[in-house]
């Protein structure tokens, strides 16, 4: 068993990424990109500039954990994308966070539907 998949419990190691970390992953989710990609996208949700000595240190700790595979564009460029151990991460972040939101039945049909209409 990876690194990844489990700790002490058998817990899921990412469940101790951190929220930065997290968004990594479901950046990476939807496909494969480079670095300054993932950051154009951070800095857009964050509204404002991601720093590259806090990126890539953190995608680097993703790949040496298996939830990201770096990969190489051309000699400048390298270019991340999920493992499936990274979209089970992504996944189970997502049920997670839908489990303790939803408390009543109208309010997770919309959820539901909300995320049914973004894929």
């Amino acid at each position: 068993m990876s690194e990844a998949q489990s700790i002490s419990g058998g817990q899921s190691v990412a469940r101790e990424l951190t929220a930065f970390q997290n968004n990594i992953l479901t950046i990476l989710a939807k496909e494969p990109m480079y670095g300054l990609a993932i950051k154009r996208e951070l800095e857009e949700y964050y509204g404002t500039e991601v720093n590259h000595g806090r990126l890539y240190p953190n995608l680097d700790e993703l790949v040496e954990l298996g939830l990201v595979e770096k990969s190489e564009l051309d000699k400048r460029t390298n270019q991340y994308s999920l493992t499936d151990e990274g979209y089970e991460a992504v996944l189970d972040g997502v049920q997670w966070s839908l489990s303790k939101i939803v408390t009543d039945d109208d309010r997770a049909d919309e959820i539901r539907q909300l995320v049914d209409e973004s894929y």
